[in-house]
């Protein structure tokens, strides 16, 4: 497949100032000095990494004015000749043109196809391939920040390191193994054990599960309570849109409704739930029923109270149920308050607790600064990726059965193990890559990259 010259629009589709399209392979330089004429001159050679102004020429149509330049072997994105021609963005052009390009001699390449032939071709590893995706679809600052962490080598550095390792205590073992005679399982496997726990503490000390899910997934919010306290306000006032319906009827909100923010680089999903109460109208009923699987879910479970009446029952029975990473919030500060801040923390000592006006967006700042507290995420986390934590579980798992092993067997009988924690740490840079695996890396790219 690398002897073929592949070519696709590299930009997002729809008008705009510039369209690329990216040809990559042997015949990147003979397609691009059939269709590109220089300003100035008729042919000639082209100067490489050189940008050139000139006319896309089909026969003798002028296709567009546009900017090209031919980057060669070995210093381009893919390390094979590489030409990218600038036009016009506009999608009758860039159509015109790539379908130029294919009459040529180039064909239409596939979903990821130019980074994994810089995979292929060694310029750089499987983490950073995934890295190059993770950048174009970050949507959050977070996210964006791992994936520029991931793509200047820091998983898989970390990833080799730790591989590094354990080919250290794997060469002891083998040493015993196949010099028995004259290398002792003391010598050879003595500090297996020890190693291993070094390892594992290795690790798992890289791993943050809850900064993953954060970082890719966001942080989710669920606003619970009875009716009429206040949780749709409070969500129209945290998005700044009118999302939620908000009236004084007890029961307004029958679903689910959701809202995002951003705060500290993390996507925050806010979650305004239908009013927790017994009722025997169906609709409600569902909307009920649908509020108690968000809460179940959410990361963070906030009770909204009306600070302008008694706090009833049930509120008080759900106060004492609550979680230490939940909060409370008491709504409507611009009425006269009968439930206070003291009121919450005699019931639940030691909970999260913030007295606001979802009718002041200056209250609510402090609601805003409690979702910073509880998205930061360290930016000395080596493994983030959902792919690679699945590899770094599975290598743990091996390496404790390696020693579990140890503790029944003899050392020889561990080796098994130690391979398989391996290949799966192999599988994060690619070092050990299948096409199986291959596919699935590439497989959520966008065509052009």
């Amino acid at each position: 497949m690398n002897q073929d010259t592949i070519a696709a629009i590299a930009t997002a589709p729809g008008r705009g100032g510039i369209g690329i399209i990216r040809i990559s392979g042997p015949a990147a330089e003979g397609i691009l000095s059939e269709i590109f004429r220089p300003a100035g001159r008729k042919g000639g050679v082209f100067e490489s990494h050189r940008l050139v102004y000139g006319k896309i020429l089909d026969g003798g149509e002028v296709l567009d004015e546009c900017m090209a330049v031919l980057m060669r072997a070995p210093s381009s994105y893919t390390r094979e000749d590489v030409a990218e021609i600038q036009v016009h963005g506009g999608t009758q052009v860039l159509q015109r043109v790539l379908a130029l390009c294919l009459r040529k001699g180039a064909r239409l390449a596939e979903a990821g196809e130019f980074t994994r032939r810089a995979f292929l071709n060694g310029r750089i590893d499987l983490s950073r391939a995934e890295a190059v995706m993770g950048l174009i679809e970050a949507r959050g600052e977070q996210e964006r920040r791992a994936a520029v962490r991931q793509m200047a080598g820091g998983t898989a550095d970390f990833v080799r390191a730790a591989a590094d390792d354990l080919y250290k205590l794997q060469a002891g073992l083998a040493a015993c193994i196949d010099y028995p005679e004259e290398i002792s399982d003391e010598e050879g496997a003595g500090e297996l054990r020890a190693g291993l726990e070094r390892l594992v503490r290795k690790l798992r000390d890289a791993v943050d599960e809850r900064s993953s899910r954060l970082i890719h997934d966001g942080m989710h919010v669920t606003l619970f309570g009875i009716p009429n306290a206040g949780k749709s306000s409070l969500l129209n006032g945290l998005i700044g849109q009118d999302k939620a319906i908000v009236t004084e009827i007890p029961g307004t909100t029958r679903d689910t409704v959701e809202g995002e923010i951003r705060v500290g680089g993390i996507r925050v999903f806010l979650t305004d739930t239908a009013g927790l109460r017994k009722t025997e109208d169906p609709i409600e009923r569902i909307g009920v029923e649908k509020s108690e699987r968000a809460l179940k879910n959410a990361d963070i479970a906030m009770l909204v109270l009306d600070g302008s009446r008694e706090i009833s029952d049930e509120e008080t029975e759900w106060l004492r149920g609550m979680q230490d990473s939940g909060a409370v919030v008491i709504n409507k500060s611009d009425l006269p308050q009968v439930i206070t801040e003291e009121t919450v923390r005699a019931i639940r000592p030691g909970i999260r607790c913030m007295t606001v006006s979802a009718l002041d967006s200056d209250s609510l700042q402090q609601i805003r600064e409690f979702f910073r507290e509880k998205a930061e995420v360290s930016d000395s986390i080596a493994v983030t990726q959902p792919r690679h934590l699945d590899a770094v579980r599975r290598a743990v798992a091996s390496l404790e059965d390696a020693m579990r092993t140890l503790d029944l067997l003899t050392p020889d009988m561990a080796a098994t193990d130690l391979q398989a924690a391996q290949n799966a740490l192999s599988e994060i840079t690619g070092d050990r890559a299948d096409e199986k695996l291959l596919d699935a890396v590439f497989s959520g790219f966008c065509v052009g990259k």
